[in-house]
């Protein structure tokens, strides 16, 4: 087998997995006599680690993602996979952007992690193909981009938080326990967490602010350019996949990632809300974007420490400028 993993450090978050491991893989999903022909590591996912596998007998490659070991997961992180899995008929409104699944293990008696196998989109990665255009074709992008957002926020769930659970019968529960799972998380690897506990408290003091939510509605969590395939050769970009939805939950579609890299800048994604239309911009409303920015950066810190990165501390700043306003 031609196999390419990436090299990484043994204390590095994602670790790959061996050729035996994808040939056993392979096995498990399409037969005792499979052969996998080819597995590329792809270094664009941040959690999970995915593959590019060519298997004999099939015509089409396949994308192969491996989720972390279990006692690398963070309480806030849990069964990503198993989430996404569980999200896929709420998300049928979508499902032609999406991978299908091919197999699926939670047994974890193979390499003794959760894996799942999906067909390979077509396209490109839009951080790939996007710069290619002139500047003035990126709206058509962020209009598409406010159309899908829009689609997925009008489905209506059972109950607050994540698809595969733990569920909650109000908003104020969901945000409160992701904070408290966040800070948790935080505390577990030597951060700092008194700013994410504040902002629970603070949360937690106005929880009927929270609670004026009152219907859990769809959102993908992490649906953003990267995330995105673009057709790769069309005169203007045009999305052909999503993908990573692993994240997905039911919620206020304002504390959504979507929502909050849409109005990052004022740039050429304002096209977003030409398609998506107005947000609520009431006094109550401005103050749960707040929390949610809150309970983002509480997030973002504990992956750029998981990845590694050098730039947590800047959490530290951007957080106090939020809780001075929540005050």
């Amino acid at each position: 087998m031609d196999f390419r993993p990436i090299e990484r450090d043994t204390q590095a978050f994602q670790q790959s997995v061996t050729a035996d491991e994808i040939q056993a893989i392979g096995r498990r999903a399409f037969g005792p006599e499979t052969q996998v022909v080819s597995a590329v590591e792809l270094g664009s996912g941040m959690y999970n680690n995915t593959c590019r596998l060519t298997v004999g007998g099939q015509e089409r490659p396949v994308i192969l993602r491996i989720a972390p070991e279990p006692g690398r997961q963070f309480r806030s992180e849990r069964e990503l996979m198993r989430n996404e899995y569980a999200s896929l008929p709420y998300l049928a409104v979508i499902a032609a952007l999406l991978p299908r699944v091919v197999a699926a293990d939670w047994s974890q008696e193979v390499i003794g992690r959760d894996w799942m196998i999906q067909t390979h989109l077509e396209g490109v990665p839009a951080p790939e193909r996007l710069g290619d255009y002139p500047r003035t074709a990126w709206p058509a992008f962020f209009r598409q981009m406010g159309t899908i957002a829009k689609t997925v926020h009008a489905v209506r769930g059972p109950h607050f938080g994540p698809v595969n659970g733990p569920a909650y019968g109000t908003w104020s529960e969901a945000v409160l326990a992701s904070l408290q799972d966040i800070a948790a998380d935080l505390d577990s690897v030597g951060l700092d967490a008194a700013d994410v506990r504040k902002v629970a408290a603070l949360a937690a003091r106005r929880r009927a602010v929270l609670d004026e939510v009152t219907e859990p509605r769809m959102s993908l969590g992490d649906f953003w350019t990267l995330n995105t395939m673009i057709h790769s050769s069309a005169p203007e970009p045009v999305i052909t996949g999503v993908f990573d939805t692993d994240r997905s939950g039911w919620s206020d579609p304002l504390s959504d990632w979507t929502i909050r890299m849409a109005l990052a800048k004022q740039d050429e994604r304002t096209a977003f809300w030409e398609s998506y239309g107005p947000l609520d911009r009431s006094p109550a409303a401005q103050w749960r974007q707040r929390v949610y920015e809150a309970r983002h950066l509480g997030a973002i810190r504990l992956e750029r420490h998981r990845l590694g990165k050098a730039d947590v501390q800047d959490t530290y700043g951007a957080m106090a400028a939020v809780l001075a306003d929540l005050n």
